[in-house]
C-alpha cells in the first residue's frame, strides 16, 4: 500500500491551493487520513485530519482557512488551503493507517509536497 500526494506549489500570501493524496495497493479500509506539514527548523505537526465517518479536525493555526475533504470510494483525501499565510510554508505529508486485505495495519506515508507561500 502507498500514499501519493500532491498539488503543492508556490503562492503568493491570500493565496489557495488544493493538495491531494491518494491511497492504492490491497486496501481493506481507510478510517483516519491526516495531513502533516513540517517546517523549516520545526517539528511535525498534525494539521487536520478525517475519519470515515466524516469527523473532521484542524490544529488552531489552520482553522476556518483549510477544510480537509475525502472521497472513500477514491481513497484520496484532500487539503482545500485558503487564504494562505507565510507561516504555512512547509512540506506536506498525508498519512494514514491503512488496513489491508490480509487485515494487516500499516501506518503509511506519503512522500511530502512543498508548499511555499511568499510574495
Amino acid at each position: 500500500v502507498q500514499l501519493q500526494a500532491s498539488g503543492g506549489g508556490l503562492v503568493q500570501p491570500g493565496g489557495s491551493l488544493r493538495l491531494s493524496c491518494v491511497a492504492s495497493g490491497e486496501i481493506f479500509n481507510i478510517n483516519v487520513m491526516n495531513w502533516y506539514r513540517q517546517a523549516p527548523g520545526k517539528e511535525r505537526e498534525r494539521v487536520a485530519h478525517s475519519t470515515s465517518g466524516g469527523h473532521t479536525a484542524y490544529a488552531d493555526s489552520v482553522k476556518g482557512r483549510f477544510t480537509i475533504s475525502r472521497d472513500n470510494a477514491k481513497n484520496t483525501v484532500y487539503l482545500q488551503m485558503n487564504m494562505l499565510k507565510t507561516e504555512d510554508t512547509a512540506v506536506y505529508y498525508c498519512n494514514a493507517p491503512i488496513t489491508t486485505m490480509s487485515r494487516e495495519i500499516i501506518d503509511s506515508w506519503g512522500k511530502g509536497t512543498q508548499v511555499t507561500v511568499s510574495s
